[in-house]
């Protein structure tokens, strides 16, 4: 299962276990048990403080891994082979089962040890998906540290009938004592905060009481992170404002144009950019969201939950989203059939039938991924030709069960009122309007600023964009923009950064001309 290298890594890791760790299998005979037992038998030999018992896991599903301390009923419960993204799951789940500490703020592990009452957490996942390990490790985190918290990774590939029965369609899909409990990307902020009713109050009144910064960053993508490094590096107040650390590059798979590095995966970009912010004095605000813009004495940001934050500059950098189609059915079905992440969702349409909805990079290199799982690619593109890559093209019209209709207009997708059963589609050259029967939808049509909350306060683009100047300046003294969000051209992790390294020394530079300014009409 393991090779040598990781192995090794693995040897180095396990010696963070300071009090003893037990693993409880539970196996028939399928060829997954067999992986799973010849997993769990290489892990125990790389620690003597790792034992292996066959006594069953508390769920009883098979195969499944239970991870706990010695002599405890395991409350951490891997179903299926926690390998590809969830093997850092595993690893944590030991290292955490045995002592080591987790890197999390005090007051939030706090906040899980004085949860009262039963929760019982089921997650359903693919092995693909990038986005479902941090749900994962956060849940496991919270059972490890509450004895009334329990919690399950469930293989929804392995587990094909129960994903069926609770209609999952969509990963990660967290279950709460037997109800659906959330979908999508969740940090252990936003999940706590959920199941403690109260919290949202006492977090407005703590933010309420925070003194004016001198430059607060709205969003903590890769533009955010540069520019809260480099204000933070000038010596200045600095605080970060964000509903989740590292923006779209968390839903980024491979990354291979990311100068000096050859390769890399977006969670993994998005963890070294949090480290490197928090390795400043850099006050980080997450699981928030901005509400509201104002220009008074002081820059204002209102928050969702009522907390005003106050700065002498802002620097916003708030990226973009996944673009929606915007016609019926869509917003009924999704999470039901309609998805945004290929790689994530696409295992749960093993030997079906699916559509993407794109022509471009995204879209095109979707229908490939999917090409290799599903039964068969449909690719609707809107325009007379595809505006993928060439080499892009040449592969999927290569591949026998990819159709592509260009000139194709989605108008409408269908559902039998539980999940999607199809999409409606018009001809745009003959004006015809044609049904496909499907299973699951993958919108690739691109991103949208997130700029809503906005409108009216700052200057826009007729696209939603945040209108720049050559040193990120906008329409509002003190307010600066940087990355995705904004109307700079080609929307890359590294031209973000740069944009945001770009605002943040705009802004100190805004910082002393108002300084003498003041000093001045002092004098």
């Amino acid at each position: 299962m393991l090779d040598s290298n990781l192995k090794q890594q693995l040897t180095t890791y396990l010696q963070n276990i300071k009090t003893p760790v037990e693993l409880s299998l539970s196996l028939d005979d399928s060829a997954k048990a067999r992986e799973l037992s010849s997993l769990a038998r290489e892990i125990v030999e790389l620690s003597d403080r790792i034992t292996l018992t066959e006594n069953g896991t508390a769920s009883g599903r098979v195969p499944s891994l239970g991870v706990a301390p010695a002599g405890q009923a395991p409350r951490v419960e891997f179903a299926g082979v926690p390998m590809g993204h969830e093997f850092t799951s595993l690893v944590l789940a030991l290292l955490q089962a045995g002592g080591h500490p987790a890197k999390a703020e005090a007051a939030l592990l706090d906040q899980v040890r004085n949860l009262e009452g039963e929760y019982r957490f089921e997650t359903f996942i693919s092995l693909s998906c990038q986005n479902c390990p941090d749900v994962v490790q956060a849940l496991n985190l919270m059972a490890v540290l509450n004895p009334n918290i329990s919690h399950v990774m469930i293989d929804g590939a392995l587990f094909q009938d129960e994903v069926g029965k609770r209609n999952v369609m969509a990963v990660p899909s967290v279950f709460l004592n037997g109800e659906p409990f959330g979908q999508g990307r969740m940090t252990l902020a936003e999940i706590v905060n959920k199941v403690d009713t109260g919290a949202a109050a006492r977090q407005a009144e703590a933010l309420a009481e925070k003194a004016p910064y001198d430059v607060l960053v709205v969003g903590g993508g890769p533009a955010g992170a540069a520019a809260a490094i480099y204000a933070a590096r000038k010596g200045i107040r600095t605080g970060v404002v964000a509903d989740r650390f590292g923006g779209q590059v968390m839903d980024t798979v491979g990354i291979e144009n990311f100068i000096s590095v050859r390769a890399t995966e977006g969670p993994k970009l998005a963890a070294n950019l949090e480290q490197h912010v928090l390795d400043y004095d850099v006050d980080l605000m997450t699981a928030q969201q901005a509400r509201k813009l104002s220009r008074k004495a002081l820059v204002e940001i209102e928050l969702e939950n009522g907390a005003v934050l106050k700065s002498r500059s802002v620097i916003l950098a708030t990226g973009a989203r996944w673009r929606e189609l915007n016609v019926p059915g869509e917003q009924e079905y999704r999470g039901k059939g309609v998805a945004y992440c290929p790689h994530c969702d696409g295992p749960l349409f093993k030997g079906r039938k699916v559509a993407v909805i794109g022509g471009g990079n995204s879209g095109i290199e979707a229908a490939i991924d999917l090409a290799g799982i599903v039964e068969h690619v449909t690719v609707l593109e809107f325009g007379g030709e595809l505006r993928a890559d060439e080499v892009l093209q040449r592969k999927a019209r290569s591949m026998t069960n990819i159709e592509i209709i260009t000139s194709a207009q989605t108008t409408e997708v269908l559902g039998d009122g539980q999940r999607v059963s199809g999409l409606r589609y018009t001809d745009r050259n003959s004006g015809e309007s044609r049904d496909i029967a499907l299973a699951g939808i993958f919108v690739q049509i691109g991103l949208v600023p997130n700029t809503e909350w906005l409108k009216g306060d700052i200057e826009l683009s007729r696209h939603g964009e945040i209108v720049v100047g050559s040193r990120g300046e906008t329409s509002v003294p003190g307010v600066f923009a940087a990355g995705d969000v904004t109307t700079v051209p080609y929307k890359q992790i590294i031209i973000s950064m740069g944009a945001g390294a770009t605002a943040a020394l705009g802004a100190f530079d805004y910082l002393i001309r108002e300084s003498v300014d003041d000093t001045e009409q002092a004098a």
